[in-house]
């Protein structure tokens, strides 16, 4: 599997909200630039920590996607469920590292305005 496919199909299964975690590899890293920094490691950790956030998307759109060898940088806009049942959207930047068909890192890098409503 590509770096593009495999991202895509990581993307495309968070959007269908299921099958997402195939994507990972077991020891994936995984690095959220907001404030304070998270970082963590594993996959059983990364599927904790993210399946709230991925439970509240009521969108996902892919914008760009840019790859280069192992790595790829994918621009995404996510339409999220509030707490107050409304939505609100986000634009995040977000970098891949490819392994053998599977997510060995990510980073993510997103504007933290809009959670605060």
């Amino acid at each position: 599997m590509t770096t593009r496919d495999t991202v895509q199909g990581y993307l495309d299964s968070v959007k269908q909200q299921r099958g997402w975690e195939s994507f990972l590899s077991d020891g994936v890293r995984f690095t959220s630039f907001t404030s304070p920094v998270k970082q963590l490691a594993g996959k059983p950790a990364y599927i904790e920590a993210t399946k709230g956030f991925y439970s509240k998307v009521a969108s996902l759109e892919l914008r760009d996607l840019m790859i280069d060898a192992d790595r790829a940088c994918a621009l995404t806009r996510y339409e999220v469920r509030g707490q107050n049942g409304g939505t609100f959207t986000s634009d995040v930047a977000e970098v891949f590292t490819v392994k053998n068909g599977k997510i060995d890192s990510l980073a993510i890098y997103f504007d933290t305005a809009p959670y605060a409503k």
